[in-house]
C-alpha cells in the first residue's frame, strides 16, 4: 500500500489553499450582486447568495446600455487582440532571428518604453487623435494598441529559444522569402505564446478604463469600463447593481480564458512530445 508523502499533502495543501483565495472574490462578487446595498452594508456581512440577482441585472440593463457596450469592447478587445499578435510576433521574429543594422539600438529604445508611465502619453496621444479626426470613434482605441513593447519582448524572447536555426536555413534552401518563413516556420512554433499573449491582451483591453473615458466623448458610444462607471451616481451609489453590472461583465473573460488557456496547455504539450 502506497503512503502519501508528507511534501505531496503540503504541495496539495497549499494549491487548494491558493484556489480558494483566489476564487473568494469571485464568490463574494456573485453574493454581493445577488443582494441589496443594504445587505452588502450590513454587520456581520453576508457570506449567502439572496435573491435580488435578476432585478439588479434588469437596474443594470436599464440604466445603461449595457449590450452596446459590451458590442464596443467585443469589436475593440478583437481587433486591438489580432493586431497585436501580428505586428508583435513578426517584430519579435525579425529581432530574434534576423541581424540589422541598428537592431540592439531600437530594441534598446524599445524596452526604455518600459519605464514611461501609460498615462504620460494620454494627452499627446489623445491630440494625435485628434488631429486624424478619430476623437470619439473606436478606432482611437484600436490604432494606439496595435503593437506595445511587452508582447514583442515577450514574443522574442520566446522565439529566440523555440525556433531553431536549421529550421529557417532550410525554407531558405526551399525559397522561401521573409514572410513566407515567418508564416510557415515561424507563427507554428510561436504559437503558445500567442496564446498567451492573446489572452493577456483580451483582459487587458476589455478591462480598459482611463483611455477609452478620455477620447470616447459621446456618453451613449462608450466601452463596457466606462458604462458600468456610468452605473455611479453622483450622490446615490447602488454597490448591488454595479456588482451585479460586474459580474455580468466577467463572464466573456472567463469563456476567453478557458478556451486560451487550454488551447495553450495543449499546444505546450504538443511541443513537449515534438521534442
Amino acid at each position: 500500500m502506497n503512503r502519501t508523502k508528507p511534501g505531496t499533502l503540503l504541495t496539495y495543501g497549499a494549491l487548494v489553499a491558493g484556489a480558494l483565495i483566489t476564487l473568494f472574490p469571485y464568490y463574494q462578487l456573485a453574493v454581493m450582486a445577488s443582494n441589496t446595498t443594504a445587505d452588502i452594508y450590513s454587520s456581520p456581512p453576508k457570506f449567502w447568495f439572496g435573491g435580488h440577482l435578476a432585478d439588479n441585472i434588469g437596474e443594470v440593463f436599464a440604466k445603461v446600455d449595457f449590450f452596446g457596450s459590451v458590442l464596443n469592447t467585443l469589436v475593440v478587445a478583437i481587433a486591438t487582440t489580432v493586431l497585436v499578435l501580428f505586428f508583435d510576433s513578426l517584430a519579435a521574429f525579425t529581432f530574434a532571428k534576423y541581424d540589422f543594422p541598428g537592431s540592439n539600438v531600437l530594441f534598446g529604445i524599445l524596452l526604455a518604453t518600459f519605464v514611461v508611465p501609460t498615462q504620460l502619453a494620454a494627452i499627446p496621444q489623445f491630440d494625435l487623435m485628434a488631429k486624424f479626426g478619430l476623437v470619439g470613434s473606436l478606432n482611437a482605441l484600436i490604432i494606439p494598441a496595435a503593437a506595445n513593447a511587452f508582447g514583442i519582448f515577450w514574443m522574442r524572447q520566446y522565439a529566440r529559444g523555440a525556433i531553431a536555426d536549421e529550421l529557417l536555413e532550410a525554407a531558405r534552401v526551399d525559397g522561401a522569402g521573409f514572410f513566407r518563413t515567418y508564416l510557415s516556420v515561424g507563427l507554428p512554433v510561436l504559437r503558445p505564446a500567442l496564446a498567451f499573449l492573446g489572452i493577456f491582451t483580451f483582459v487587458n483591453t476589455w478591462n480598459d478604463y482611463l483611455w477609452p473615458l478620455v477620447v470616447l466623448i459621446d456618453s451613449n458610444h462608450v466601452t463596457l469600463q466606462v458604462a458600468l462607471a456610468q452605473l455611479n451616481g453622483l450622490y446615490v451609489q447602488d454597490y448591488a447593481v454595479v456588482m451585479a453590472g460586474t459580474l455580468v461583465a466577467i463572464v466573456p473573460l472567463v469563456i476567453v480564458f478557458l478556451f486560451g488557456a487550454r488551447h495553450f496547455i495543449r499546444n505546450i504539450a504538443a511541443g513537449a512530445v515534438k521534442g
